[in-house]
């Protein structure tokens, strides 16, 4: 069975530049499991890493779809599957890196998350109650349906909350299966306080290098303001800030405040997961070697 090393840990901590250097001492590739970096031209933001800093390492699920697309966890799931069988013809082992966690527990776990075609009918219906009622109870209506999809979906993102509910009423497969793969999982874990002055920093860096001037070109390219992916965090913000929904500093405010909440749920959903082993990465040469070690034993346990 394929072995499949993931790294995984809150927005911030350190995954791209652990996985890389993984993959450069054991001989392996790197698989993006992140919902916005699948997106062309959403760079900036998604704090995609750009060819010139993957070191030679060949990445995988980076700018694959057209951002005025729709993209699944279904879909999602299928396209692991077949970069696993490629990569392991070649004898490379895959290194999984991500916080997108839905699209983790669906290939640990097993999960198919079925598809389904649209229901316009429905989705009006569904968005109709979201008005009167509220997001919140339409959250619980899919929790209590499909409780593994609703974990990863916040109520406030009500085009994907919608999205998941239609897969749950109407879609098919939606059942765990075995998991195709033999994998080890790392989290790499920081004190709250400095993971959310990560975050502040990183923010202030994405927008000194660009990303209101990102978000203007994908406008006027045609990216669609109500698309999936302008609904990322940092993208919707942006949005409301160029429709002078909302000024700059809030704008600003907001998406530091919508990344802090993000990671706080990363973190959340990473405790429900079972094995996991997480590694603190304060001092992070020392946590590249105890992963890179337990990487070996691991791999060496298991031929």
């Amino acid at each position: 069975m394929q072995k499949v090393i993931f790294i995984l840990g809150p927005t911030a901590v350190g995954k791209s530049d652990m996985a890389i250097y993984l993959a450069k001492e054991l001989d392996g590739e790197v698989i993006s499991a992140d919902s916005v970096q699948v997106y062309k031209g959403l760079n900036i933001g998604s704090a995609k890493i750009l060819p010139s800093e993957m070191c030679g390492i060949t990445h995988h699920l980076i700018d694959i779809i057209n951002p005025n697309a729709a993209f699944s966890v279904a879909q999602f799931t299928r396209l692991p599957e077949e970069k696993l069988d490629e990569m392991s013809s070649r004898g490379k082992l895959p290194i999984i890196v991500g916080g997108t966690f839905l699209y983790v527990k669906a290939l640990t776990e097993g999960y198919n998350f079925g598809e389904t075609n649209k229901n316009q009918s429905f989705r009006d219906k569904m968005q109709k109650e979201i008005e009167e009622k509220g997001a919140q109870v339409v959250w619980e209506k899919l929790n209590d349906k499909f409780p593994q999809l609703a974990q990863g979906i916040h109520p406030n993102n009500t085009k994907r909350l919608i999205r998941a509910l239609e897969i749950a009423e109407f879609g098919e497969n939606k059942e765990k299966t075995s998991a195709k793969f033999d994998f080890k999982l790392f989290a790499l874990s920081l004190d709250r306080e400095e993971l959310y002055n990560r975050i502040n920093a990183r923010v202030d860096k994405m927008l000194k290098n660009g990303l209101v001037g990102e978000v203007e070109k994908l406008i006027s390219s045609g990216v669609q303001k109500s698309t999936q992916s302008m609904q990322a965090i940092g993208y919707k913000e942006v949005v409301s800030f160029l429709d002078k929904e909302i000024d700059y500093q809030k704008m600003v405010e907001q998406i530091k405040q919508h990344s802090r909440n993000y990671a706080k749920r990363q973190l959340t959903f990473l405790r429900s997961m079972p094995n996991v082993e997480s590694v603190d990465v304060s001092d992070y040469e020392n946590a590249k070697n105890q992963i890179l070690e337990k990487s070996k034993r691991w791999l060496n346990d298991n031929n």
